[in-house]
């Protein structure tokens, strides 16, 4: 139903992004506090029809992030998700 997604995964070198993150870090204060939520009432709004949407889960950890960053627009939060390295372990 939903695109699969991997927030740790393995590169040539580092071995992984999490490696370039440092452990305090507020995207990894987001990763932890969303991946603690209870979603399900979120999930049953989805349709099993037609092509599979990004997970909930990942979509909300880039919007409560970029808006820790005060980034609001749909265009510039793309934009983040190319650049840093952070925004990039939530949505990979």
């Amino acid at each position: 139903m939903f695109k699969s997604y991997t927030t740790n995964d393995n590169l040539l070198l580092p071995p992984s992004l999490g490696e370039l993150i440092p452990d305090n870090d507020r995207v990894r204060v987001v990763d932890r506090i969303i991946e603690q939520i209870d979603l399900t009432s979120l999930y049953r709004k989805y349709s099993r029809l037609g092509s599979h949407a990004y997970h909930p889960r990942l979509m909300l950890k880039l919007l409560v992030y970029a808006y820790l960053r005060n980034v609001y627009s749909s265009r510039r939060i793309e934009d983040l998700c190319r650049k840093p390295v952070s925004v990039r372990l939530l949505s990979n």
